[in-house]
Protein backbone atom coordinates (compact mmCIF):
# COMPACT_ATOMS: atom_id res chain seq x y z
CA UNK A 1 0.00 0.00 0.00
CA UNK A 2 1.38 3.83 -0.71
CA UNK A 3 1.62 6.59 1.76
CA UNK A 4 -1.75 8.96 2.19
CA UNK A 5 -1.31 11.92 0.81
CA UNK A 6 -2.32 14.68 3.21
CA UNK A 7 -4.95 17.43 2.12
CA UNK A 8 -4.47 20.96 2.63
CA UNK A 9 -5.02 22.15 5.74
CA UNK A 10 -8.31 24.06 6.18
CA UNK A 11 -7.45 28.00 6.65
CA UNK A 12 -3.92 27.39 4.97
CA UNK A 13 -4.97 28.43 1.75
CA UNK A 14 -6.69 31.85 3.20
CA UNK A 15 -3.52 32.03 5.76
CA UNK A 16 -1.07 32.25 3.06
CA UNK A 17 -3.09 34.80 1.18
CA UNK A 18 -3.82 37.27 4.16
CA UNK A 19 -0.09 37.55 4.69
CA UNK A 20 0.74 38.67 1.49
CA UNK A 21 -1.82 41.63 1.55
CA UNK A 22 -1.55 44.56 4.05
CA UNK A 23 -2.57 45.05 7.44
CA UNK A 24 -3.57 47.93 8.34
CA UNK A 25 -3.99 48.90 12.13
CA UNK A 26 -5.85 51.72 14.15
CA UNK A 27 -4.20 52.80 17.78
CA UNK A 28 -7.13 54.93 19.21
CA UNK A 29 -7.16 56.24 22.85
CA UNK A 30 -9.63 54.70 25.07
CA UNK A 31 -10.11 57.44 27.74
CA UNK A 32 -10.83 59.63 24.46
CA UNK A 33 -13.42 57.81 23.09
CA UNK A 34 -12.35 57.35 19.79
CA UNK A 35 -13.73 53.88 19.15
CA UNK A 36 -16.48 55.22 17.60
CA UNK A 37 -13.85 57.10 15.07
CA UNK A 38 -11.51 54.22 14.43
CA UNK A 39 -14.45 51.67 13.79
CA UNK A 40 -15.89 54.06 11.22
CA UNK A 41 -12.32 54.34 9.74
CA UNK A 42 -11.82 50.71 9.49
CA UNK A 43 -15.04 50.44 7.94
CA UNK A 44 -14.33 52.28 5.03
CA UNK A 45 -10.87 50.92 4.59
CA UNK A 46 -12.30 47.50 4.52
CA UNK A 47 -15.21 48.69 2.05
CA UNK A 48 -12.95 50.37 -0.44
CA UNK A 49 -9.50 47.88 -0.03
CA UNK A 50 -11.72 44.37 0.38
CA UNK A 51 -9.35 42.37 -1.86
CA UNK A 52 -6.72 43.74 -0.83
CA UNK A 53 -6.42 44.12 2.80
CA UNK A 54 -5.50 41.08 5.39
CA UNK A 55 -7.11 42.98 8.04
CA UNK A 56 -7.66 46.10 10.13
CA UNK A 57 -7.02 45.64 13.56
CA UNK A 58 -8.39 48.17 16.57
CA UNK A 59 -5.97 48.56 18.84
CA UNK A 60 -7.02 50.37 22.58
CA UNK A 61 -4.51 52.69 23.65
CA UNK A 62 -4.43 55.73 26.20
CA UNK A 63 -3.06 58.87 25.94
CA UNK A 64 -4.31 60.60 23.28
CA UNK A 65 -3.16 58.19 21.16
CA UNK A 66 -4.78 58.17 16.88
CA UNK A 67 -2.38 56.41 14.61
CA UNK A 68 -2.85 54.48 11.48
CA UNK A 69 -0.31 51.92 10.18
CA UNK A 70 -0.43 50.25 7.01
CA UNK A 71 2.66 47.48 7.30
CA UNK A 72 5.27 49.07 8.52
CA UNK A 73 4.67 52.41 7.40
CA UNK A 74 2.93 55.15 9.62
CA UNK A 75 0.07 56.88 7.53
CA UNK A 76 -1.24 59.19 9.92
CA UNK A 77 -0.51 60.39 13.57
CA UNK A 78 -2.99 62.80 15.55
CA UNK A 79 0.18 64.86 16.70
CA UNK A 80 1.80 64.55 13.90
CA UNK A 81 0.05 65.11 11.14
CA UNK A 82 -2.81 67.71 13.20
CA UNK A 83 -6.00 65.74 13.98
CA UNK A 84 -8.04 63.02 12.31
CA UNK A 85 -7.70 62.05 8.81
CA UNK A 86 -10.68 62.65 6.67
CA UNK A 87 -12.03 59.54 4.81
CA UNK A 88 -10.49 61.12 1.44
CA UNK A 89 -6.90 61.27 2.27
CA UNK A 90 -6.71 58.15 4.44
CA UNK A 91 -8.10 55.99 1.99
CA UNK A 92 -5.48 57.84 -0.50
CA UNK A 93 -2.27 57.44 1.72
CA UNK A 94 -3.43 53.27 1.97
CA UNK A 95 -3.83 53.39 -2.32
CA UNK A 96 -0.83 55.19 -2.34
CA UNK A 97 0.66 52.14 -0.01
CA UNK A 98 -0.74 49.68 -1.97
CA UNK A 99 -0.94 50.58 -5.38
CA UNK A 100 0.06 53.87 -6.16
CA UNK A 101 -1.56 53.87 -9.85
CA UNK A 102 -4.92 52.61 -8.57
CA UNK A 103 -7.97 55.26 -9.45
CA UNK A 104 -10.36 55.37 -6.54
CA UNK A 105 -13.51 56.76 -8.45
CA UNK A 106 -14.96 60.15 -7.02
CA UNK A 107 -12.30 59.96 -4.21
CA UNK A 108 -9.60 61.20 -6.48
CA UNK A 109 -11.08 63.97 -8.12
Amino acid sequence: MGEAKAGPVPGEAAAEVASERLRVAITYCVQCNWLLRAAWMAQELLSTFKDDLAEVALIPATGGAFRIEAGDALLWERVRDGGFPDVKALKQRVRDRLDPGRDLGHIDR
